[in-house]
């Protein structure tokens, strides 16, 4: 499956950024493979509005079957889910740990956003 992961550098042992619309940066990494591409988000970081929107439509572009970041707003989320590509929110975890845990059934894809808008 391949995840897009918000992260602060460019490490399969990186841990997750808690940010999604303002993440540094995009990790696209396809379990199946082991592959790993690095996204920067520079664009969004300092976006006055929309950083959620241009976030998730950066991230179905380039292909994501799943997201994986501490929090998602309602609307991020909401592009995302209308792509048709799950949530994924976890704290303190890797993206290796993070995926492993996913795959293994022990942490469920979001059933709605978890912060409100603007959320930094």
């Amino acid at each position: 499956m391949k995840y897009v992961v918000s992260v602060r550098e460019k490490s399969l042992d990186a841990v997750v950024d808690p940010r999604f619309g303002r993440a540094q940066m995009f990790a696209l990494y396809n379990s199946k493979t082991g592959d790993c591409t690095w996204h920067a988000n520079t664009q969004n970081l300092q976006a006055a509005q929309g950083a959620g929107i241009q976030s998730a439509q950066n991230v179905v572009n380039l292909g994501a079957e799943a997201v994986i970041t501490g929090h998602c707003g309602p609307k991020a989320f909401r592009v995302l889910n209308t792509a048709g590509i799950p949530i994924y929110n976890v704290s303190g975890l890797t993206i290796k740990e993070a995926v492993k845990q996913i795959e293994n059934g022990n942490i469920k894809a979001a059933d709605n956003s978890d912060v409100e808008g603007h959320w930094v």
